[in-house]
């Protein structure tokens, strides 16, 4: 059963350049531009920013989040979080980040930025979260919580997206 897009509407153009604008405040490169169609629905409790009809992004707090669809779109240089393998079954159940399965973190990541974790074979994303502490600590620290996972491969919202494609 799919989930209904509800109160879909396209954006005004300030309010593509404004996303535009927080966006390239945490990431390099051109993710789209005005003239694109970008449209904004809610799909349950999640607002979601449709890019050309591809869900790309979602509303976290008041706050830009990518969607995963939206990393394996756009596949961002930054702010990138590398665990384990053996972390990933974790990860993928939407369970935090933990700092010893870390194997890698982009070191100009600040507490409370978004970030995208991925597995250390493939580089594939698995979730997108809020860091609990800075890059370089995430690498270096030896336990503890290091980011907060908000959406994960296999989550509801990652179904429910899959089905609204």
């Amino acid at each position: 059963m799919s989930a209904k897009i509800k109160n879909r509407h396209r954006l005004k153009r300030k309010e593509i350049r404004d996303i535009i604008a927080e966006l390239k405040e945490t990431f390099t490169g051109d993710f789209f531009d005005e003239k694109s169609s970008v449209e904004k629905g809610d799909i349950e409790e999640v607002s979601v920013i449709f890019i050309d009809g591809e869900p790309c992004f979602m509303i976290h707090g008041n706050n830009v989040i990518f969607t995963l669809h939206g990393l394996y779109e756009y596949a961002p240089k930054e702010n990138f979080v590398v665990v384990d393998m053996g972390a990933v079954k974790f990860v993928t159940s939407g369970a935090d980040v933990m700092s010893p399965g870390i194997v890698d973190a982009d070191k100009n990541i600040k507490k409370d930025d978004q970030v995208w974790i991925c597995d250390e074979r493939y580089h594939k994303p698995l979730a997108v979260g809020i860091a609990i502490m800075n890059g370089e600590q995430m690498v270096s620290k030896e336990k503890g919580k290091s980011v907060k996972v908000i959406h994960y491969v296999g989550d509801k919202l990652w179904n429910l997206l899959a089905k609204n494609i």
